[in-house]
């Protein structure tokens, strides 16, 4: 039988302790860290970016497929990636979490390995946070914090009409991963059949242990590309790009047969009888860079094959359209993840 450890033996110090008694600084300007009343920072003259997100047991994930030390990467690599979106460097995150009492020490002992585990692959400090008791389910608040050059940052608002549209990796993936299991998860509650994942390990891999493209942010520092505008695809390619759109003032092309996806899940979506593009448009989470440059930095772009040009900006009254395969124009549609429906 598996040691459970009850949380409410322990109090909230002896817990924060306990969870964080492995933590070693990294960063140089981590001058204090867990353990005080409050983290020291210092970024030596560079600018500081902040982000924070939220995630909530049943709205963002489901502890019926998704493993606890997944889960706390993934909590920690979401929030990084807003920092490399905004062309910076993360250094630090702050992590709360309430939690009910079905949780027991060794339950979030695995959460925080995986925490852990983040902030070793991208250099990161754990500098504080709170823990709390919740009524019902488990609770999770990140906040990230990264620093820039002076006035290196990039912002959603900064593509300029014939921008060329790009963005890394390849999309789709983790909103077939949730498809699949979403429906294992149905079949085992409707018959007891334990799930069968048909050798998917690259789908369901990249939604519950995503990257953050920390390697794309090196790339644009190596190759002298200050991109005009950027964003995280991680409510879909169709709604993040419609993002850009709208606070740069302009419209966008975009072409189906650009946009990238990977073969095996491509095979798997037709399976599904699903989409590619429109899981690539819709389906959100993949937490790749769409970013827009100047048509001058087509031959640095071009030189990366993880970067895929899918189009260009356009006048706003020209509108945001989407070429077909077949040559066809529709309207480009947001019709990703909303999580506040």
């Amino acid at each position: 039988m598996e040691q459970r450890t009850e949380i409410a033996n322990l109090g909230e110090f002896g817990l924060i302790e306990q969870l964080t008694k492995d933590i070693e600084i990294v960063n140089s300007s981590t001058l204090v860290g867990v353990g005080d009343d409050g983290a020291v920072i210092d970024h030596f003259g560079r600018q500081t970016v902040l982000s924070s997100d939220l995630l909530l047991e049943g709205i963002h994930f489901d502890l019926a497929y998704t493993p606890l030390k997944h889960l706390g990467y993934k909590s920690v690599v979401v929030n990084l990636s807003d920092i490399y979106a905004m062309n910076a460097t993360p250094t630090q995150i702050l992590l709360n979490i309430g939690f009910s009492n079905r949780f027991s020490l060794e339950a979030l002992e695995e959460f925080y390995a995986g925490v852990r585990a983040a902030c070793d692959a991208y250099e990161v400090d754990l500098v504080g946070g709170d823990t709390s008791s919740s009524g019902k389910g488990f609770i999770i608040s990140v906040t990230a914090i990264g620093e820039v050059a002076p006035d290196s940052y990039v912002r959603r608002n900064g593509a300029g009409v014939n921008d060329l549209i790009c963005v890394s990796g390849e999309l789709g993936a983790a909103f077939l991963g949730l498809t699949l299991l979403e429906r294992e998860k149905k079949i085992f509650e409707t018959t007891g059949t334990q799930p069968d994942l048909e050798g998917q390990a690259l789908i369901v891999g990249r939604l519950l242990k995503p990257e953050a493209r920390k390697d794309i942010i090196a790339y644009f520092a190596e190759s002298g590309i200050m991109p005009s505008s950027m964003i995280d695809v991680s409510d879909g390619l169709s709604s993040d790009l419609l993002h850009l759109c709208k606070q740069s003032s302009t419209g966008c092309v975009l072409y189906e047969d650009k946009i990238p996806f990977n073969e095996e899940a491509r095979e798997f979506a037709y399976k599904l009888k699903l989409d590619p593009t429109a899981c690539a448009l819709s389906g959100g989470e993949d937490y790749e860079l769409l970013f827009t440059v100047a048509q001058t930095d087509y031959e640095k772009i071009k030189a990366n094959p993880a970067i895929s040009i899918i189009g260009y900006m356009t006048e706003t009254d020209a509108g945001c359209n989407l070429i077909t395969r077949g040559g066809n124009t529709h309207a480009l549609v947001a019709q990703g993840w909303n999580h506040l429906k």
